[in-house]
């Protein structure tokens, strides 16, 4: 069994693929301690590593030293109050205003399987896939429970983490912060990874030393955001892409986050996840239980490549869910860089005519189809078909796309509401606001208080009339706005605090409730481009528009960044006009449509007005995602550089499990004077294969192309770029 119970020593092993992690059970009052996290031990019990026979030592033998002891002592789940001053995970206030808690060990029990997290997204496995350890905890005090809930993916390195925390006291209490995720590394030699930005510059890396004190990243806009994502990695300050020990920590979560490395005072590292504990509060009445979302951590002993693999690889197979969860992606047109709102019914089939005969596979019809919406002022929240700007109707119009043999789709902003709609007007109390308060808008828009259940009611009701009109085989589910204004009319005062962590459940749910009765859509997240990039949607939708920055230059770094956590498959990336709506660059229609490739691929652009040489294109695109597109979506991605290294160039691969077949896509950036071609060693062959190119029939060894590269010339100018595929000598 992947976890054991060592009565002798009190020690849990949990054991996934390469990885061990091990906790004990500590001293007369069951302190729950960190032991180890890493590479695969055969030990059962590596006690010592806690130096517990070291000053200031255990309570039971040095009482005088308590709250030293606690200060130091590597937890398992660190709380506040008693003298741990690093960052706690868990905080309560009882009613007399006491905000002191403390736990120790009661109970476990160790099952094969997963268990769900009610009304939340999390990773699932079936019982031969996965060992479950449920470690309960009690603050006697308190009379409060804290279930630490650790699932082991036997055939990965992945450990998934949350959190139950059950009031069993007579009064209620308020929980200030619930983390889910709390490692103590005894060393504090590591460089940390994250990933930020901003609207149309989403997850570049940013690696830095962890040094004393707290570094990490974090967002209470009510959304995992533009500038920051659920993840962080602490690793060996010598790990590169291929070597090196990396852990890495991913939150299933889409609201408030904070993931934090803490460099402490005997250099040691706190490794920190969960919901960010800034404008979070939870009543928690006697009986009543809270659950914390998901925490991924993942294990490598092959550097940040093979971190990314094994999330790539738990993604795709035990988050992702639905029929397109292993289903190649239909081609799309989406109209918004076409036409933004200036389309009518005539506009949209001309493109759709265009594109079915290139061999575009949808239509998306994107903002502005409703109400009396011709920018973006007005008419959220009136989901009703402008039947002026859609002569004779949605169905119509689909049945005429339909008679291309293109699928249609369409796009909501579901959570939102204009103060020009006819929905407004009727009820203004329905956004998230506070009374008296001149409201914040944004795009002059703001956001309905989806944790009512009559606005819920309201909003999918409102699709779902939409969705039933036509045959709609697509969503584009979009949200261009954070949450501010903290306020909702239908929670007392001392509920307000949980108005975000509602507000996101209540995503969750609509999301659900969607997904289940229209199981064949295929939903696409989208949030002002990037800002929703997170596993937790992943669970309810199987790609996410990466960024509204289409460059294809701009999006080498984006997709770089998100391929560190989020796989291809996943990625929304499409050909778009130029010069660029974004940055105004011009750039080869082939090198943006090779950008594209590395991920859903589909166009955003008007095929009536662009040239005749880039529509002759289009069809040798669409052969090459339909070529290339399986070994992509279910393949190992290796980076071999990448812009945050060397702005020359672009390199990254895809190959397949049984290594038979290995596609690269090389982007140059920037051209070189007075130089020979470039030599570029490719990885994640096999070896001891021999692979044939099969642009030029050249067969080399898996060796030869790993260790002395292949060339790459001919390429003459700034953004060109080449596909480079291989495949098994004798296939």
């Amino acid at each position: 069994m992947a976890i054991k119970y060592n009565e002798k020593s009190r020690t849990f092993k949990l054991d996934a693929k390469d990885t061990s992690y091990i906790i004990a059970i500590v001293d007369e009052e069951q302190f729950i301690g960190h032991v180890y996290f890493g590479e695969k031990l055969p030990d059962e019990n590596v006690n010592y590593l806690m130096r517990l026979e070291e000053a200031p030592f255990v309570p039971s033998k040095n009482n005088r030293n308590r709250l030293p002891f606690l200060d130091s002592f590597p937890t398992e789940y660190s709380t506040s109050g008693l003298g741990d001053f690093r960052e706690p995970c868990l905080k309560v206030t009882t009613l007399s205003g006491a905000a002191v808690s403390g736990i120790s060990y009661l109970s476990h029990k160790i099952y094969s399987g997963k268990p769900k997290l009610k009304g939340m997204p999390a990773t699932f496995g079936e019982e031969d896939e996965c060992t479950t350890l449920e470690i309960t905890c009690v603050d006697k005090h308190l009379n409060l429970e804290v279930i630490l809930v650790y699932s082991v993916f036997e055939n990965l390195d992945v450990i998934t983490r949350s959190v139950k925390v059950k009031n069993n006291c007579e009064e209620s209490i308020m929980l200030n912060r619930v983390l889910s995720c709390c490692v103590d590394f005894d060393r504090i030699d590591f460089d940390v990874v994250t990933l930020h930005g901003a609207w149309s510059r989403e997850r570049h890396i940013n690696r830095r030393t962890v040094t004393l004190g707290k570094q990490g990243c974090s967002s209470f806009r009510g959304e995992s955001s533009h500038q920051d994502n659920p993840f962080i990695a602490v690793m060996d300050k010598t790990a590169t892409e291929d070597s090196g020990r990396v852990y890495g920590f991913n939150f299933v979560y889409s609201g408030n986050f904070i993931a934090q490395a803490e460099g402490c005072q005997f250099d040691t590292t706190r490794v920190v996840m969960g919901i960010h504990p800034m404008d979070f509060s939870w009543k928690l009445e006697n009986g009543e239980e809270f659950t914390a979302p998901e925490v991924v951590m993942v294990y490598s002993n092959e550097g940040i490549g093979k971190m990314s693999r094994t999330l790539h690889d738990l993604y795709r197979n035990n988050l992702i869910r639905g029929e397109y969860k292993d289903k190649k992606r239909p081609i799309l047109i989406n109209n918004w860089e076409a036409t933004y709102f200036d389309f009518n019914t005539d506009k949209l089939i001309s493109i759709a005519k265009e594109a079915s005969k290139l061999g575009i596979e949808m239509l998306v019809m994107d903002d502005g189809w409703f109400g009396n919406r011709s920018s973006d002022n007005c008419s959220l929240g009136d989901w009703v078909v402008n039947e002026e700007k859609l002569k004779g109707g949605l169905k119509y119009l689909v049945d005429e796309v339909n008679k291309l043999n293109m699928k249609f789709g369409i796009w909501f902003e579901p959570e939102m509401i204009s103060p020009d709609s006819k929905l407004y007007r009727v009820h203004p109390d329905w956004c998230i606001h506070i009374e008296g308060r001149v409201g914040t808008l944004c795009r002059n828009q703001y956001v309905l208080d989806i944790t009512r259940e009559e606005v819920r009611e309201y909003i999918y009701q409102s699709m779902k009339k939409v969705l039933l009109s036509a045959n709609i085989e697509y969503i584009k589910w979009d949200m261009n706005r954070q949450l501010s204004d903290l306020g909702s009319s239908a929670l007392p005062y001392d509920r307000q605090g949980e108005l975000s962590h509602r507000y996101v459940l209540a995503v969750y749910d609509l999301m659900e409730r969607l997904t289940s009765e229209f199981p064949h859509i295929l939903l696409e997240n989208c949030s002002g481009g990037g800002a929703r990039f997170d596993a937790g949607m992943l669970y309810y939708s199987p790609q996410i528009w990466a960024s509204d920055d289409t460059d294809a230059i701009e999006r080498l770094k984006i997709q770089h960044g998100t391929s560190l956590v989020y796989p291809s498959s996943a990625i929304g990336a499409h050909v778009s006009d130029c010069p660029n709506h974004t940055v105004g660059r011009i750039t080869p229609f082939e090198t943006r449509g090779h950008v594209a490739l590395a991920g859903t691929f589909g166009y955003e652009l008007d095929v009536t007005k662009i040239s005749k040489e880039d529509r002759d294109m289009i069809p040798k695109q669409v052969r090459m995602y339909h070529k290339y597109n399986d070994l992509i979506r279910t393949g190992d991605l290796y980076r071999i550089n990448s812009l945050f290294e060397n702005s020359e160039y672009n390199c990254i691969g895809y190959v397949s499990k049984d290594k038979a077949e290995a596609l690269f896509i090389y982007v140059q950036v920037l051209a070189r004077p007075n130089y020979h071609s470039r030599r570029v060693c490719l990885k994640g062959l096999d070896k001891n294969t021999y692979y044939r190119n099969e642009e030029t029939g050249e067969v080399y060894s898996g060796a030869a192309l790993m260790n002395g590269g292949i060339l790459i010339k001919d390429l003459w100018g700034d953004f060109k770029s080449k596909l480079v595929h291989f495949v098994r000598e004798g296939e």
